[in-house]
């Protein structure tokens, strides 16, 4: 049962944290400054870091009671308002219950949830909370807290609940990734002279082998999983030429490219293949491993717990948490109101009644988990 209180509070905070700007590439200090207001009787450990760009960002560990007990874990910062017509930062509810706005979903209504459900439980019962930034992007905040967080190394954690819009059905695992990025370097000129050299050429080579191995990872069942859907992974490729006009030979050309692939499959040939390629075009190569792929069996305990908890069946999805890092903590579960199919979207939104379903809902896997 949902308690009145709970969701008026769930929902002023989910409003709260929308109407704070926190899209990856700027600093999250304003929405965690609001994430800590919310957590006043928690030990809290701030994780200061700045990122690639120079940009100050901060995870936060919240803990509550002794060692030993769950957590549970969100990320502050949102993808770019890419398409957004409407003001992505509004937290609006319409007259169907529906609250919108950038992150209302993926994932600060989720978040939201989490800390109302943790701050309601006894002060007794052991908690902790994993606020993460940059998931987004480099899923750095996760990988500080696993890496520095002396907190959350004393609270022995027995299992993590990742809130990521799931429709409150549990999911026992997912994909884990490996990011590449290709460069090859020309000389601009104006294109009638013939004096440059266009980058893309240099280029193409590798590109034609990437869309061979590609073709390949979805036609050869050898690299399938049958418990995914789709069941072969993914190799998604974005090619950049850094705004160069089209009468100008391109200077600079990036291919960048997200490799998925589940914890039944050995990624090793892949990443061979893709070394190879870039050397065979003489080209410079940068490579992330993203963790490893968080995927427990069904038999699990916390699996079990969170399918007694819900009343529906454990299942795995293609896309990607911050999990991949925290599984290095402790066994993870990805549970949380929302929708994924309206998160990254320009309509994104999430119900108030979901959020409030959540409340009681993690409270139970908190205490039961």
């Amino acid at each position: 049962m949902i308690d009145r209180t709970d969701a008026e509070d769930v929902a002023t905070l989910a409003r709260d944290l929308i109407r704070i700007d926190s899209r990856s590439f700027i600093s999250n200090l304003p929405v965690a400054e609001r994430v800590e207001a919310a957590l006043a009787g928690f030990d809290l450990e701030r994780l200061d870091y700045a990122d690639a760009a120079g940009v100050a960002k901060r995870a936060i560990v919240a803990h509550r009671g002794g060692p030993g007990g769950m957590a549970l874990s969100g990320h502050m910062d949102t993808v770019p308002d890419t398409g957004w017509e409407e003001d992505p930062f509004s937290g609006r509810v319409d007259a169907e219950g529906l609250m919108h706005g950038l992150g209302a979903a993926d994932m600060k209504g989720p978040v939201a949830a989490c800390i109302v459900a943790a701050r309601g439980l006894p002060s007794h019962v052991p908690v902790t909370l994993l606020i993460t930034t940059d998931e987004e992007t480099t899923k750095a905040g996760a990988a500080l807290i696993v890496e520095k967080s002396d907190l959350a190394r004393r609270a022995k954690l027995r299992g993590i609940i990742v809130a990521e819009p799931t429709n409150l059905e549990p999911i026992r695992g997912h994909r884990g990734t490996v990011n590449f990025e290709v460069v090859a370097t020309g000389s601009q000129a104006h294109s009638s002279t013939g004096q440059g050299m266009n980058a893309n050429l240099a280029l193409i080579p590798f590109l034609a082998e990437m869309r061979a191995l590609h073709d390949r990872l979805r036609s050869d069942r050898s690299f399938w999983d049958e418990a995914y859907e789709p069941p072969f992974p993914d190799l998604n490729i974005v090619i950049d030429n850094h705004g160069t006009a089209i009468n100008v030979t391109v200077a600079r050309a990036t291919a960048r490219m997200k490799f998925r692939y589940s914890r039944g499959l050995d990624p090793a040939p892949v990443l061979d293949a893709v070394r190879d390629a870039a050397a065979r075009a003489g080209l410079e190569l940068k490579m992330v491993v993203d963790g490893s792929p968080p995927e427990l069996p069904a038999d699990h305990p916390l699996v079990r717990a969170a399918v007694a908890v819900t009343g529906r069946p454990a299942r795995t999805v293609p896309f990607g948490t911050d999990a991949t890092r925290l599984n290095a903590l402790a066994p993870c579960v990805v549970l949380g109101p929302g929708d994924i199919a309206f998160a990254h979207t320009p309509r994104e939104r999430v119900p108030v009644a979901a959020l409030g379903a959540a409340v009681p809902l993690f409270r139970r896997l908190l205490t039961e988990g």
